[in-house]
């Protein structure tokens, strides 16, 4: 779930009459603007996306099965990246296929039921990953502001609690978007100003009210945005002054290896959201969030594997046991 609120305020509209919308077609499916205003990149953006797409499939993949076959890697810090990758496939998995075909063809449409589909699995993917980012962080601070009581507070059984609560909340949140976008009438037009389908261009099309979905949009905002923002920093605050008060260079080098991917994964993710979505109003620009939708769809599902990868040496060398393994 993303900070939505500033692209699409609360709107006190009057729903249609029942005789102005019936006669009106209702919506059975949607076009993707996509990036039709640069067709010359098409076949570069196709090339680009698609690199993307493979590198970041494998690269999650190779990360949870170096995670599942290596009992050594069975701790909180990879358990809770294994769910990160998990999500990340999902999500780039609900947008790039389509919009490689988007890229491929003079008009790229949706059907009704599978934008539905599209805007549930993203919105379940990105808040899900924006909640484990803030539980990651946690585990973080457990693990060097409290190491002696790391093992009892970060337990087997707690971390696949804080994993489900993840899942089960990040779903009935994504439930009742998908159940209120539902719940409004598309009576044209049909253009999405986006390569996917996306809360608030969906809104702007709407020809009933939408001021409940307005109204939920900014309570997911306060807390996937902005309080899971706050808590991450509270988090790393509290880290960063425990590294400082370590008297060995070496101790402090080696307690800050062990956060630093995952401060850089938080970095990158949240300046791609913040970038689109905290903005005034009358700032917003269709470009800038594909842009950001690029960064946060693609580009941050591509990347993650590889800094946890590049910058692990366990993972590294769980990697090169499981090439090992499969070449025998």
């Amino acid at each position: 779930m993303k900070l939505w609120v500033e692209i699409h305020p609360i709107v006190l509209e009057t729903p249609l009459s029942p005789r102005t919308m019936s006669n009106q077609t209702p919506v059975t499916e949607f076009i993707l603007q996509g990036f039709s205003e640069h067709p010359e990149y098409h076949v570069l953006l196709f090339s680009c996306f698609l690199s993307l797409y493979s590198v970041a499939l494998t690269g999650n993949i190779l990360i949870i099965l170096a995670i599942t076959f290596n009992p050594g890697l069975h701790t909180p810090m990879y358990f809770f990246l294994f769910n990160l990758a998990t999500m990340d496939i999902i999500c780039t998995s609900s947008i790039m296929p389509k919009a490689l075909e988007g890229l491929m063809s003079e008009e790229s449409s949706i059907s009704y039921g599978g934008c539905m589909a599209q805007l549930c699995f993203l919105t379940w993917s990105a808040s899900s990953e924006l909640l484990l980012l803030t539980v990651m962080a946690y585990d973080r601070y457990a693990a060097i502001c409290h190491p002696l009581h790391y093992s009892t507070t970060m337990s087997k059984a707690f971390c696949s609690k804080l994993a489900t609560g993840v899942w089960v909340l990040c779903a009935f949140n994504t439930a009742i978007h998908t159940g209120l976008m539902l719940r409004l009438n598309f009576c044209g037009p049909n253009v999405i100003t986006h390569f996917f389908c996306e809360v608030p261009p969906l809104l702007l099309l709407s020809c009933s009210s939408t001021y409940v979905n307005s109204i939920m949009i900014v309570l997911a905002d306060v807390f996937y945005g902005i309080l899971n923002f706050l808590m991450t920093i509270v988090s790393y605050s509290f880290i960063i002054s425990s590294i400082l008060k370590m008297r060995t260079a070496e101790g402090k080098k080696k307690a800050f290896s062990t956060c630093s991917s995952h401060l850089i994964v938080v970095c990158m993710y949240y300046t791609a959201v913040f970038y689109a979505y905290i903005s005034p109003v009358s700032s917003y620009s269709a470009e800038k969030s594909k842009l950001a939708g690029v960064l946060y769809t693609m580009l941050s599902p591509t990347l993650n594997p590889l800094i946890y990868t590049l910058r692990n040496k366990e993972v590294r060398a769980a990697l090169r046991k499981l090439f090992s393994f499969s070449r025998n």
